[in-house]
């Protein structure tokens, strides 16, 4: 995300539905109801926000909702206590679900983590996830 769009907010105020393709930059706040297609940079989908969506790609995404669909985030998605997320996942560097959350759905991580040679694991080093 470039300092231009750092300080860009849109909300998804409760009383809205969408239906169609979403491309954001900056911030998206999702407090209603999207079907459709979401591209952005920093999504959030609050408690009470749904999102259909059938592609998203994002930078990041933070579920306190309800996601179902495909998404793909190149930086993390975190999943809330509070978030339901069920579809097929593609993150490039953090997953991280908080006690609560509720993940259903084929994951893909890649991820650039070197794992330590057989021999090093032996000797009782740990691996940091």
């Amino acid at each position: 995300m470039g300092k231009e769009n750092s300080k860009n907010l849109s909300i998804i105020d409760r009383d809205l539905k969408i239906e169609g393709s979403i491309s954001s930059k900056g911030k998206l706040i999702i407090k209603g109801q999207v079907t459709g297609t979401i591209e952005g940079d920093v999504v959030i989908i609050s408690e009470e926000g749904r999102v259909n969506s059938s592609v998203t790609k994002v930078s990041s995404m933070t579920i306190a909702g309800k996601f179902q669909g495909e998404v793909t985030a190149t930086k993390e998605l975190i999943i809330l206590s509070t978030g339901i997320c069920s579809g097929k996942i593609e993150c490039n560097k953090n997953l991280i679900v908080e006690n609560g959350g509720i993940l259903n759905a084929e994951v893909s991580c890649k991820t650039s983590m070197k794992l330590l040679p057989e021999k090093d694991l032996k000797k009782g080093k740990q691996i940091e996830l």
